[in-house]
């Protein structure tokens, strides 16, 4: 890949990526260390992404750098940070009650409901079975939507969730 052609990869995906990060690890140093570990994975080269399909590459090895951060001895928290970028501001405040889910969940809903996967993918991408994921997915608006009805949040739920 051309540096102009990852260049117009991090500018279209950086807000994805870092969304997805979140979602993963609810913190945003986390988050943004897993954005540049990324982009530079994207940048050596050694294994680069099939043309039409980086977006879907971004997204595993994401989820792959969240869960090996996870996984990591050192691991540090912190409070949500209210500054992501959203295209509406509605958003923040619904996907502030999507990272109180807990992990397995939230990144399921995040993949599914921000990002546009199918469970099939999204399935391929956490290595889990279809179902696995349709559960997780199940149970994640359970408890969305008793913890929207707790917040009063009625007028920004989705309607298929």
């Amino acid at each position: 890949m051309t540096d102009a052609e990852i260049l117009s990869l991090f500018d279209r995906y950086r807000d994805m990526v870092y969304r997805l990060a979140l979602s993963c690890t609810g913190s945003s140093q986390d988050a943004e260390d897993i954005v540049q570990t990324v982009f530079l994975k994207l940048l050596d080269g050694k294994t680069p992404p099939q043309p039409g399909k980086e977006k879907a590459w971004l997204a595993q090895v994401t989820v792959n750098a969240g869960r090996d951060l996870l996984r990591a001895f050192w691991r540090r928290t912190e409070p949500l940070d209210e500054n992501i970028p959203f295209r509406q501001e509605e958003e923040s405040g619904l996907f502030a009650v999507v990272m109180a889910l807990p992990a397995k969940y939230r990144v399921v809903v995040h993949l599914h409901y921000y990002e546009g996967y199918t469970l099939a993918e999204i399935a391929g991408l956490l290595r889990a079975k279809p179902s696995t994921i349709s559960m997780r997915l199940h149970r994640a608006r359970k408890l969305l939507r008793s913890s929207l009805k707790e917040d009063d949040y009625g007028a920004i739920v989705p309607e298929d969730l």
